[in-house]
């Protein structure tokens, strides 16, 4: 495996080259113990899926570990947990794949909701609530008081038997960091999934609500009649057509702009120095990840500033992991997200990059429903990824999806390692032909390196190459150089 690591706003490999990722999610949610009270590791990457997904071009996977299964305890680690985990890196180092560990949580805990994770029970102050969430998952957000004050009781670093929440939190992911250092496999660490602001958290909410109401009544671009014919008829996605309108669905957003920022700046921001700080105790390998808010996930700006390090340097080795899904999403109606709100999302993300000055793993996104044919939001945004030189994972590994629709739209030609810098990629599908535009450098010796999912009919490329036969596809091998290089692959 190449060490990987940043260079303004590309991924870099050892040899030099530009490196694009193109994978999926692996979470381990599991909190509670086996028979004989311990909490192993479990994943679905086992040795045929690693195989299955490496046959199809996926190059990375997003591992997802929790606090809970690593801490159950205050200050005693699992290593046969951990041990777990170890052995699936090495599976992902036989296969080629790449990994950056997620520490998930979900509604802070499985003890503060049912569908939640994250945090041991030793972590949860006040009343435990493990009512089953209503409607969806994520009601716990809205609703959910314990949730709100666990957030807080971490934000503000509240002491358990003389120890502070995120102090404790932070020294979990050292341990864990340097325990898994070691493997080849590891590129990066994702500090906190989709941090929750807490008691303000439900604040936002509420502004949403209140705003999203003012803006169905008054807003000119509203046909209030025709609205409540479709959601009294139960046309639910007619309803929802009203936020399609980028200007009525911008209006309802921007209301919890204020809220957020002041999470990101006073709370999520001191949280990520110290969390990156402590991954460097242990190891200067691995890209730093941090991700944005839960709500920035529906298109409300993302504020932190860009990481520095304990000697009050830039740290180099950042990188922007953001997710985003729809309104339909954790619905029956998440294959049909609107295009017109997942660029606003995604929109806001690449202001966010340009702010920061670094490269973008999209860490979660999609989450469609299997079993379907056509997938018109999936191929919007994978190409809009690719067209912005962004890697990602898809959210989430189901069974059978090596197989599926999902997979054949992820499994397209695109650059995996690039001998000089990125201009443009992108995949017609419609009419079959990818292009790849770069700047060759003279100091990478080593080839441009591009996935093709199948035979092609034509190659034409600026320099000499070569195709070679791997799992269900090709690695069409460029030749490195300096200058301008396109490389135009058609079926």
């Amino acid at each position: 495996m190449n060490s990987i690591s940043v260079k303004g706003q590309r991924f870099i490999d050892d040899k030099g080259r530009q490196r694009i990722f193109n994978g999926l999610n692996f979470v381990d949610k599991h909190c509670l113990p086996d028979e004989d009270g311990v909490i192993r590791y479990r994943t679905a990457l086992n040795e045929e899926t690693a195989a299955a997904i490496a046959a199809r071009g996926m190059n990375i996977v997003r591992l997802g570990v929790t606090w809970a299964a690593i801490e159950p305890e205050q200050g005693k680690y699992n290593t046969v947990y951990l041990d777990g985990v170890k052995e699936t890196l090495r599976l992902c180092e036989k296969h080629g794949i790449y990994a950056f560990l997620d520490w998930h949580q979900d509604l802070y805990s499985y003890y503060c909701y049912n569908a939640g994770d994250g945090a041991p029970k030793w972590a949860v102050l006040g009343p435990a609530d493990c009512r089953k969430p209503f409607l969806i998952w994520a009601t716990g957000y809205f609703f959910g008081k314990t949730v709100w004050r666990s957030f807080d009781a971490f934000w503000e670093n509240q002491p358990v038997n003389g120890k502070g929440l995120r102090d404790s939190y932070c020294d979990m992911l050292a341990f864990t960091a340097d325990y898994l250092k070691d493997c080849p496999a590891v590129m990066g660490y994702d500090l906190l999934n989709e941090p929750f602001p807490g008691t303000p958290g439900g604040k936002i909410f509420r502004k949403l609500v209140k705003s999203g109401v003012g803006t169905v009544l008054f807003h000119p671009r509203v046909n209030r009649k025709r609205l409540m014919k479709d959601a009294l008829s139960g046309e639910v996605m007619k309803a929802l057509s009203v936020a399609d309108d980028p200007g009525v669905y911008h209006s309802v957003i921007d209301s919890g702009n204020g809220l957020l920022y002041d999470f990101d700046m006073t709370r999520y921001y001191p949280f990520l120095q110290q969390a990156a700080a402590a991954i460097r105790r242990v190891t200067d390998r691995g890209v730093i990840f941090s991700e944005n808010c839960y709500y920035s996930n529906m298109g409300i700006p993302c504020s932190f500033p860009r990481l520095t390090r304990a000697d009050g340097g830039v740290e180099r080795n950042f990188a922007f992991a953001p997710h985003g899904y729809d309104l339909t999403v954790d619905t029956p109606l998440t294959n049909e997200a609107s295009p017109h709100r997942v660029d606003h999302i995604f929109g806001e993300h690449e202001r966010t990059q340009a702010r920061l000055g670094v490269p973008v793993l999209v860490g979660e996104w999609g989450g469609m429903v299997p079993g379907g044919e056509k997938y018109p939001a999936l191929e919007h945004l994978i190409d809009k990824f690719d067209r912005n030189r962004w890697s990602q994972t898809y959210w989430h590994w189901f069974d059978g999806m090596e197989n599926s629709k999902i997979m054949e739209i992820l499994s397209r030609p695109y650059p995996q390692a690039v001998a000089g810098e990125i201009k443009s990629y992108g995949w017609d599908r419609k009419n079959g032909v990818f292009t790849l535009s770069y700047t060759g450098s003279a100091s990478v010796k080593a080839p441009t390196l591009i996935w093709l999912p199948r035979d092609p009919k034509s190659v034409y490329a600026t320099r000499k190459y070569q195709l070679n036969r791997t799992g269900n596809g090709l690695i069409l091998q460029v030749y490195a150089g300096k200058g301008e290089s396109i490389v135009k692959v058609e079926w």
